[in-house]
């Protein structure tokens, strides 16, 4: 019995019965087993003649080859199978999940700077003056004195725009100027904050009024100029006199039918340098404008030469300006406004001339006093000395400004100890006030002056890498600073003996006889005259108008207040007050600290000469 098949070596496959063949047959057959013996045999053949016995019955295993690591293909298919399972298994949950209506945990409502600073900005849309844009958002007001300038005919030019100072209808540019500068500083150092509780585009539009309004005050395309216009409206009173002005009428701005003069200076140094700082500060916040931030260059420039050139107190001679806003000095204007231009242009002349020794000599930097370290729209000193300590901190130019830098920065920590009550340098109310005008009336426009530096110069000591700074022997931390500022401010905002909010509008317990003519006179449609208003002046009622953010002129020594219409030295709230205001509550604002410490050095080039260039490529 014989079975045939195929040889899988190349031959044929024979059983036999071991007697069945001849010798011949096992001959032939075992040349045949030689030739296919020598071929190359492949994995599958050699695992068959390597089978151990009844192993070629057995069914064989099958692999996958997956490159790296040869796996069972059973094993693969199962473990393909349940990630995938687990993939279809989360996309389901995930789907549920996205499918199911979630509670939102509502922000954090704003802390009490930030709401008082959302309120504070509306003053200064209550206080524009000409035709007032459309989203000015004071239903109480309207366009108002479209004729200044144009009526007086010494000028025949429009100064329609700007800002009235206070509770009447004077446009004092003095410190109406202070005012502008300092809102521009502080959209330099935290135009992020203002960004993030969405009022940078509305202070922005703040700083552009009055701009735009300073740049009617002088011929701004002109390289020189020989005048510069100071005032718009009068507020001389005299014993007797009956002359219609803005402070003997007491009129809506908008029903105003007197003559408003127009006061021009010739030689008015301060005035002129603190215009010139105004607009060099604006040109800063504009940068993304090039055509207008050049513009404002190109003014300060004009301005701050005419200062420099025309010598001169712009109040001398007792006009209107020496009764309400007198300036004692222009040095101080020349270290600030010098200042100001160097950050503008980046012209080093101006960094060597804020840095002068002898000008810091006149402007008082040496000698102290009993106001050294209060920042007003009289004294810009110590807003120039921090403004300074700025420059050292964070650029350090070394020879040859470093010396009266460092003398500047060691006088910025002198004032910043003067402030803390340890110190004694300055009285304080028995509900905690410090009283940075010694007692005299009006006191609130310094203390948010005070309240700003000590929080942007913490914030520049924090930025630095420093942790405080030592008044003596004795080192204190920034908090300390901060702890000061944050005081003073929620004082004002009603952490006081009267539990008063000086904000009209912040809280519920505020001013309500506010001395402003515009808010105190209902918008009725009845024309009331010069003395028509006086009754609306001399009522007991409140206001029918809220003047909201509006800071009154605060408390006297002892923690009083009489919330009196007449009695300015309580009720009057003025733009350089809410300059001061605005400034350092957008500084405390929000949960953290910071500058933006290189916004401010957008137009100063580098300190010290760029390395040169690499040698060419060698060539054989």
């Amino acid at each position: 019995m014989s079975m045939y098949g195929r040889d899988p070596w190349g031959g044929p496959l024979e059983i036999c019965h071991p007697d069945s063949a001849t010798d011949d047959d096992r001959s032939r057959n075992l040349d045949i087993d030689r030739g296919a013996l020598s071929r190359t045999l492949d994995e599958t053949q050699q695992s068959w003649l390597l089978a151990g016995p009844g192993d070629q019955g057995r069914k064989k295993k099958k692999y996958v080859d997956i490159g790296c690591l040869v796996v069972s293909r059973k094993l693969f298919v199962w473990t393909l199978g349940v990630l995938l399972a687990a993939a279809v298994f989360a996309g389901v949950v995930a789907g549920i999940a996205k499918a199911i209506p979630r509670r939102h945990r509502p922000p954090p409502p704003p802390d009490d700077y930030t709401v008082a600073l959302h309120k504070a900005l509306r003053f200064f849309n209550a206080q524009r003056s000409g035709k007032l844009p459309k989203h000015n958002n004071i239903p109480w007001r309207g366009n108002s004195c479209m004729k200044d300038g144009l009526s007086d005919p010494a000028v025949r030019r429009s100064q329609v725009g700007g800002y009235y100072d206070a509770g009447d209808a004077v446009k004092f540019n003095f410190p109406a100027a202070f005012s502008m500068t300092l809102l521009s500083w502080s959209v330099i150092e935290y135009s992020a904050k203002y960004d993030a509780v969405g009022e940078l585009g509305h202070v922005r539009d703040i700083i552009k009024w009055g701009s735009d309004y300073f740049l009617k005050t002088f011929n701004s395309t002109a390289d020189s100029i020989d005048r510069v216009i100071a005032q718009v409206g009068s507020a001389a009173t005299s014993p007797g006199s009956t002359q219609p002005n803005d402070h003997y009428c007491w009129m809506r701005p908008e029903d105003i039918d007197y003559p408003r003069p127009v006061v021009e200076c010739h030689a008015c140094s301060d005035l002129a340098a603190e215009m010139a700082a105004a607009l060099a500060a604006a040109s800063i916040v504009f940068k993304d404008n090039k055509a207008y931030s050049q513009k404002l260059v190109h003014g300060a420039t004009t301005l701050f030469q005419f200062a420099r050139e025309r010598r001169g107190r712009y109040s001398a001679g007792g006009s209107d300006a020496a009764k309400f806003y007198n300036s004692t000095s222009y040095w101080d204007e020349f270290v600030w406004g010098s200042s100001w231009m160097y950050l503008a242009t980046g012209n080093s002349s101006y960094l060597t001339l804020a840095t002068h020794p002898k000008l810091a000599k006149h402007a008082g930097a040496f000698w102290g006093g009993p106001d050294y370290g209060v920042f007003s729209w009289d004294n810009k000193l110590t807003g120039a000395q921090v403004l300074l300590s700025r420059l050292r901190l964070f650029l350090s130019p070394g020879y040859p400004y470093e010396e009266m830098l460092r003398t500047f920065h060691n006088q910025t920590s002198i004032i910043m100890c003067s402030y803390l009550p340890i110190f004694k340098s300055f009285n304080r109310t028995r509900g905690g006030l410090i009283q940075l005008n010694h007692g005299k009336p009006q006191p609130l426009q310094y203390v948010v002056n005070a309240a700003f530096l000590a929080s942007v110069f913490s914030d520049y000591l924090e930025a630095a890498d420093t942790p405080g700074w030592y008044c003596g022997p004795h080192f204190y931390s920034i908090e300390v600073l901060r702890s000061f500022a944050r005081t003073q401010i929620e004082y004002i905002l009603g952490k006081n003996p009267l539990k008063m909010s000086y904000v009209v509008g912040f809280g519920n317990h505020y001013p309500k006889h506010v001395h402003h003519r515009g808010a105190s006179i209902p918008k009725n449609g009845v024309h009331y005259g010069c003395k028509g208003g006086w009754k609306w002046r001399d009522t007991k009622k409140p206001n029918p108008n809220i003047i909201v953010g509006a800071m009154v002129a605060g408390p006297d020594r002892h923690d009083g207040f009489k919330d009196v219409r007449k009695n300015f030295n309580y009720t009057e709230a003025t733009l350089a007050g809410n300059a001061g205001l605005v400034a350092a509550l957008v500084a405390l604002s929000g949960e953290g600290h910071g500058v933006d410490k290189n916004a401010m050095f957008s137009a100063v080039p580098p300190m010290f000469p760029s390395p040169p260039p690499p040698p060419a490529p060698w060539k054989p």
